[in-house]
C-alpha cells in the first residue's frame, strides 16, 4: 500500500504544482525571454525567493509539470488492481494523471484552445527546454520500468521487457500529446491516448 504523504509534503507538492503551472502560463503567453522570476512569483503568489528554492531555472520549473505527471503515472500503475494486464493499469494510470492535470490547471478547456496550443508549441521549441524535458523523459522512464518490473516479477536493472515498456509508454504519451494539440478539429486527449496505446500494445 503506498503510504500517504504527510501535510507538509502535500503542501510542498501544491507550492511545486503552482510554480510550475504559473511558468508555464507565463512562457505560453508571453514567450519564454519576457518572463522573469519575479514575474513566475507574482503569477503563483508567492516569493521569488520561494521559486529559487524550488527551481534553479524557468526552464526546470515548466518541465517540472512534465516530469512530475510521468512520476505520477508510474505511482497509479503500483496501485493498479494486481491482475489487471500490464498495458490497462498503464493506461488507466495516464487518463487519471492527466485528468489530475485538468483539475490543477484550474479552468484550462480539454478541448485545445488555438492560441494555447500555438503557445505551448512555441514554447517547446525553446532550445533551453530540450535539455530539461530530456532529463524528465530519462527520470520518468526509470520510474515506470521499475513500476512495471515490481508488478510482472521482472527485474528493471537487468531484464529487457520493464523498459521496453516503459520507453514505448513514453513516447506513446508525447505522440498523443503531440498530435492532441494540433488536431483540428480539436479532439479529446482521453480518445487519441486510448488510441496511442490501443496502436503500441498491438504493435509489442
Amino acid at each position: 500500500m503506498t503510504e500517504r504523504p504527510s501535510l507538509r509534503e502535500r503542501r510542498r507538492q501544491e507550492t511545486r504544482t503552482a510554480i510550475s503551472w504559473a511558468a508555464i502560463r507565463l512562457a505560453v503567453e508571453r514567450g519564454l525571454a519576457n518572463v522573469t522570476i519575479e514575474d513566475i512569483a507574482n503569477e503563483a503568489g508567492v516569493s521569488p525567493r520561494t521559486v529559487n528554492n524550488y527551481f534553479s531555472s524557468k526552464a526546470e520549473a515548466i518541465a517540472a509539470r512534465h516530469h512530475d505527471r510521468a512520476i505520477g503515472i508510474a505511482e497509479r500503475v503500483r496501485a493498479r488492481p494486481a491482475d489487471e494486464p500490464i498495458w490497462e493499469a498503464i493506461t488507466q494510470a495516464a487518463f487519471a494523471r492527466f485528468e489530475a492535470d485538468q483539475t490543477d490547471r484550474a479552468g484550462k478547456p480539454s478541448t485545445p484552445d488555438p492560441e494555447w496550443t500555438q503557445g505551448v508549441q512555441l514554447m517547446m521549441a525553446e532550445p533551453s527546454l530540450q535539455g530539461e524535458f530530456q532529463k524528465a523523459n530519462v527520470a520518468a522512464e526509470i520510474a515506470l520500468s521499475r513500476a512495471v518490473a515490481d508488478r510482472t516479477g521482472t527485474d528493471a536493472d537487468h531484464d529487457l521487457y520493464p523498459l521496453l515498456v516503459a520507453t514505448a509508454a513514453g513516447a506513446a504519451i508525447r505522440a498523443a500529446m503531440a498530435h492532441w494539440a494540433r488536431a483540428d478539429p480539436p479532439v479529446s486527449f482521453r480518445e487519441v491516448l486510448r488510441e496511442v496505446f490501443s496502436a503500441v500494445t498491438v504493435e509489442l
